[in-house]
């Protein structure tokens, strides 16, 4: 058989994981108090950056994306052009909402409360999404109760597996699933698969994805771990063959990472809140606004430009702090968009639930929402992530909005959260003498186009802590 040599090429796309894209992604899931902590952060640190004076322009700032391109390539740049005009087009953050309404928010909400969400509740809301079997969800719990406060599974596969009677194999899979949730990490067995996880999260073993740093530091975890908690980076350049640059922007990254992803999360105690949106009722519209309310505004100080027509170190600095500058405020801008995007369309999808109540939310999954915006899921993800809005009904988490449904007899679709609400009502009107039964819930339910089953019924009932009938009866007298 002959050898046939042939030369073709091959077009394909590849992201180029950045470190400003990373940056920018970071300040998308960040909520209004770390996003405030990180910007007073950036002020102290970087001297490029000032607040921007408040009788700036309320009109949208743009960033033009030569400035962009600018920002992003240091060498045969007019310096000098670039930091008037990126001072001229981007004024700062601007205002979104009318200052009584600011000021009459200030009043009634600076203190709002909420319960905190445990880890274990923020994995079981994702896993609503997920196309689960009864089993694998029964694994799911088996493994989430089995995770310590920092988020580290604490049994093995093999414990698992003979305590829910099924294969190492399954209980494998389904752990692969619950490590694909967020926070990136979560299920690890140990610190190595911990940090991983987040590389993998970023784009590590991706093929569509090209980043050495991201490469390199994912060598250094899997193989090289020991190393580098040593603090030996001769050794790791020579071990793997970079330079001590390369290994110091991959060391940089590993140390950006969470070793203990479960700590973010709070115990279910109730504790205060900022919002992140708020939405306001006029006539029959709802509006949406993001809190801004002390929110720095931010722009690059135009008295550097006289370093940059010098030479040397001094204009190698200027241009690393403008560039750092200009995708921070970018990547500020386009949180606050995208955020504004996400939350108006949830309003628009759940209206209803706003109007009416609980009752009258509707099934919306981050699909529905990404359709809508013209983004992606995982964007829409991290844009509702630890993100609060404040309502004439009450202050939601943003993720609440979103709820999976059950199928009515005539072909529409009824949100579970709806459903709950509707039993709750039931359950609460009925005569103690004589509870309803969950059969009598079903058939009360189907006399209103809702197809669900008895053991569904039960399964609400249970977790909203409300006792089958035997136990509700009450003696009449």
């Amino acid at each position: 058989m002959a050898l046939d040599i042939r030369l073709a090429q091959k077009l394909t796309q590849k992201l180029v994981m950045t470190p400003q894209l990373r940056q920018a992604i970071k300040i998308l899931q960040l909520p209004r108090g770390e996003l405030d902590a990180l910007i007073n952060e950036e002020l102290a640190e970087n001297p490029v950056v000032e607040r921007a004076e408040e009788e700036a322009t309320p009109e949208e700032p743009v960033v033009a994306e030569e400035e962009l391109a600018a920002a992003a390539a240091p060498e045969d740049i007019d310096w000098k052009a670039y930091l008037e005009s990126y001072n001229e087009d981007m004024p700062a953050l601007p205002p979104t909402g009318d200052s009584e309404g600011d000021e009459e928010r200030q009043n009634t909400l600076e203190n709002l409360l909420t319960r905190t969400e445990s880890l274990t509740e923020h994995l079981s809301w994702q896993l609503r999404f997920s196309d689960l079997t009864e089993e694998e969800k029964q694994i799911a719990s088996l493994i989430i109760g089995n995770l310590d406060v920092d988020g580290y599974l604490q049994a093995s596969i093999k414990e698992i597996a003979a305590s829910a009677e099924v294969s190492a194999e399954l209980v494998e899979r389904v752990l692969q699933i619950i490590q694909a949730c967020d926070p990136p990490g979560v299920g690890a067995r140990d610190l190595r698969e911990c940090l991983l996880l987040q590389l993998r999260a970023q784009g590590l073993d991706d093929p569509t994805v090209e980043d050495p740093t991201l490469a390199l530091a994912g060598a250094i975890v899997q193989d090289h771990l020991s190393v580098l908690e040593g603090r030996r980076f001769e050794r790791l350049s020579k071990d793997l063959g970079a330079t001590a640059e390369e290994v110091a922007r991959a060391v940089k990254l590993i140390t950006s990472l969470e070793p203990k992803p479960g700590r973010n999360f709070g115990d279910g105690e109730v504790r205060y809140v900022t919002p992140d949106v708020y939405v306001d009722k006029s006539g029959d519209e709802y509006l949406v606004t993001l809190n801004e309310e002390g929110l720095p505004r931010l722009k690059v100080n135009a008295s550097y430009r006289r370093f940059l027509s010098e030479g040397g170190e001094a204009k190698e600095y200027v241009q690393e702090k403008i560039r750092a500058a200009a995708w921070l405020i970018k990547s500020i801008h386009q949180r606050q968009r995208t955020l504004l995007l996400v939350a108006q369309s949830l309003v628009k999808f759940q209206q209803d639930f706003l109007t009416h109540g609980v009752s009258q939310m509707r099934p919306l999954v981050l699909r529905d929402v990404a359709e809508d915006v013209g983004i992606h899921e995982s964007t829409v993800s991290r844009a509702i992530s630890n993100k609060y809005v404040a309502t004439p009904r009450g202050i939601y988490a943003l993720k609440q909005f979103f709820t999976t449904g059950l199928k009515g007899r005539q072909g529409q679709d009824v949100a579970a959260q709806s459903v709950k609400e509707r039993i709750r009502e039931m359950i609460s009107n009925e005569d103690p003498a004589r509870p309803l039964s969950d059969e009598e819930i079903v058939q009360a339910l189907a006399r209103d186009n809702i197809n669900i089953a008895r053991r569904t019924v039960a399964k609400y009932r249970e977790s909203m802590n409300i006792f089958p009938s035997a136990k509700r009866k009450q003696p009449s007298y």
